[in-house]
């Protein structure tokens, strides 16, 4: 049984002002509740449809329509940026930086990309899109529980790596060719926003500007690639020339 006051709780998790007073959020399906149950993370509540009933499901979800299984998480405590850019530094990690990306669906994907390619951290800067938006974490498919992202002063954090000798990568339109370029397994790659790339504040600390060619190279197709894809083509020519 689940009380109406529960699930008006679990429902109110929609706005990003209740995740932040509550400490929780929710993820939703079979597969981003076990893999909930699996992480460190605190689980605080488990429903699954049987437990509760279909239209009781439908009150509390945040999706299209209601999945099988529904968890309330507790969100971690916030990690130090000075203190994970030092590790990553000293560890010689590869890292990336996101610019003011505001999409939940392009953050949670290249969440999951990054879990896909190893990537040890990701620094965001303070107005990229909420990580606990249930969009973002949807996206992640069950990533947001194994890769670490901190919200930060992005150009601060891209300086301890420049200043620790360790490239920062940035993608322009202006920068060298990716395919020609040798590519390392540190450092700190930073993809910037949808609308206006990377910014100045966090351009000024770029020590090697990249650009994803189009192919044919004279090609008048599409100006641009959406910035979830192009973190995925440059996450895998990085771990490609890495090897």
């Amino acid at each position: 049984m689940i009380s109406k006051a529960e699930i008006k709780r679990i429902r109110a998790l929609a706005s990003k002002k209740q995740r932040h007073e509550s400490g929780l959020f929710v993820v939703e399906g079979e597969k981003m509740v076990e893999e909930a149950l699996a992480s460190q993370f605190e689980v605080e509540a488990v429903y699954r449809i049987g437990d509760v009933t279909e239209a009781e499901m439908a009150q509390m979800t945040m999706l299209s329509s209601p999945s099988p299984a529904l968890a309330v998480v507790r969100i971690p405590d916030s990690c130090d940026a000075d203190g994970l850019a030092s590790r990553m530094t000293e560890g010689h990690s590869l890292c990336l930086a996101l610019d003011s990306v505001r999409d939940p669906g392009n953050l949670g994907t290249i969440i999951r990309i990054a879990d896909w390619f190893g990537i040890d951290a990701i620094f965001a800067s303070e107005d990229t899109v909420e990580l606990y938006n249930p969009k973002v974490v949807q996206a992640t498919m069950g990533a947001i529980f194994r890769r670490k992202v901190v919200y930060c002063d992005l150009p601060r954090t891209l300086r301890q790596f420049r200043e620790a000798g360790l490239p920062v990568w940035g993608t322009f339109l202006d920068g060298a060719d990716i395919y020609k370029e040798t590519l390392s397994k540190e450092g700190v790659i930073v993809m910037g926003s949808e609308s206006f790339g990377i910014g100045a504040a966090c351009a000024a600390e770029v020590t090697d500007r990249l650009y994803i060619p189009p192919y044919p190279r004279d090609a008048s197709g599409s100006e641009s690639l959406n910035v979830a894809i192009a973190t995925a083509v440059t996450c895998a020519l990085f771990r490609a020339s890495a090897r």
